[in-house]
């Protein structure tokens, strides 16, 4: 990551910056600014747990594909219905054990941020999910040739 972007401090100045970066001709810095600005929201929502902080940064780079998608901000809002109701982790492997829960995955392919992906979150911390959420999370990586 770009020195000027691990310096940004809040996700309103790396919305700026990628916005710069964009009318600079610099796709790949405003690409890494709004990493940032994931990371960033990621961090203050007060996970637990470095798993916790993973599945919401997997949130909000989805949101960041909401917002690319409608031109402003849209949340995640059953996502964060699921995780008000059954917590953080419970609610990510209720996603992903989802027969149909590929949209998401899919967006985050496309702009290659896959490694957001809930799927991807699941195999990286596979002892704190159930074994058919990590079987399906192996099964949608390889599907997707990831």
């Amino acid at each position: 990551m770009d020195d000027r972007i691990k310096k940004l401090k809040t996700t309103k100045d790396c919305e700026v910056f990628a916005r710069n970066s964009l009318t600079h001709g610099r796709p790949d810095l405003a690409a890494e600014a709004r990493q940032r600005a994931v990371e960033l929201r990621a961090a203050s929502y007060g996970a637990t747990s470095e798993a916790e902080r993973e599945c919401l940064a997997a949130i909000y780079a989805y949101e960041e594909i909401l917002f690319d998608k409608h031109g402003r901000r849209v949340k995640a809002s059953r996502t964060w219905q699921m995780i008000k109701r059954r917590g953080i982790i419970a609610a990510i492997e209720q996603a992903v054990d989802r027969p149909d829960g590929t949209a998401g995955f899919s967006a985050l392919q496309n702009v290659g941020l896959e490694n957001y992906a809930f799927e991807a979150v699941i195999l990286r911390h596979m002892s704190l999910f159930s074994e058919s959420a990590v079987e399906r999370s192996r099964q949608r990586m390889a599907q997707f040739g990831v």
